[in-house]
């Protein structure tokens, strides 16, 4: 594995930086009115690659921040990974003609893995990465909760990350919902299964960072790259010193 990726996020609704506990929109706070001068502190800190997220397209359907995502790739130069209420095809074409280097497909890649398999080979590996949001159940399967993560998919985190792996994915975000937003760190556990049943997986850490020694982890347990959200926007530690860890 080469290189280790810190992206800090910015979740976007009602055109403000937000963040969800748990992915409950009745649990937000909110951090701004002015995503994009947010967006350009972390180019100024050092940032090579930024995480976007549509929340209001993520609930309700097609992708709102073409606008943003054009200004963020003018002013700043930062590569951009970003998602949200990606539905079809012609959604991830727009998405990639507004400036995005990466798509992130969540609630459909674990509805239709087939259509999401094709698009990793239309658009490329390295133009989509497919989130899989997971939960660990009573009998210590890990599920993949859809639909704002009310209803279970009928296949496991491990059989979809093998699944995805095979048809020649590259970049896979997986989120422990339990911890999201929490500060509550990483779970280590989640991530040493995955590298152990999919090793060519280049794995994106997400949810529970609170401290630098959650990005140390990630790097050292063979994770590809670490999603900062919360513990930036609170200050917890600051951009460059992840970068430098």
């Amino acid at each position: 594995m080469t290189g280790f990726t810190v992206y800090p996020a910015i979740d976007i609704r009602d055109a403000r930086v937000v963040r969800l506990a748990q992915g409950d929109y009745a649990r937000e706070t909110r951090y701004g009115d002015d995503p994009l001068a947010q967006i350009q502190r972390y180019a100024d800190a050092g940032a090579r690659w930024l995480h976007l997220v549509d929340l209001d397209a993520a609930r309700e359907g097609g992708y709102t921040l073409a606008p943003l995502l054009e200004r963020i790739r003018a002013t700043t130069g930062l590569c951009v990974q970003t998602g949200g209420g990606v539905r079809s095809a012609d959604d991830v074409r727009r998405i990639l003609d507004a400036g995005a280097d990466r798509v992130v497909v969540g609630s459909l890649a674990v509805r239709e893995p087939a259509l999401v398999e094709a698009w990793i080979v239309s658009f490329g590996a390295e133009h989509i990465t497919v989130a899989l949001d997971t939960r660990l159940d009573a009998d210590g399967v890990w599920r993949l909760p859809v639909h704002g993560w009310t209803e279970v998919g009928q296949d496991t985190l491990g059989a979809l990350a093998v699944r995805y792996a095979r048809a020649g994915l590259v970049h896979l975000l997986s989120t422990d919902i339990a911890r999201d937003g929490m500060l509550s760190g990483p779970n280590a556990d989640l991530y040493a299964h995955l590298r152990l049943i999919a090793p060519a997986l280049r794995v994106q850490a997400s949810g529970g960072v609170r401290e630098l020694g959650d990005v140390a982890a990630a790097r050292a347990q063979g994770c590809a790259g670490i999603v900062l959200g919360r513990a930036l926007l609170e200050r917890r530690f600051e951009l460059s010193e992840a970068l430098a860890c």
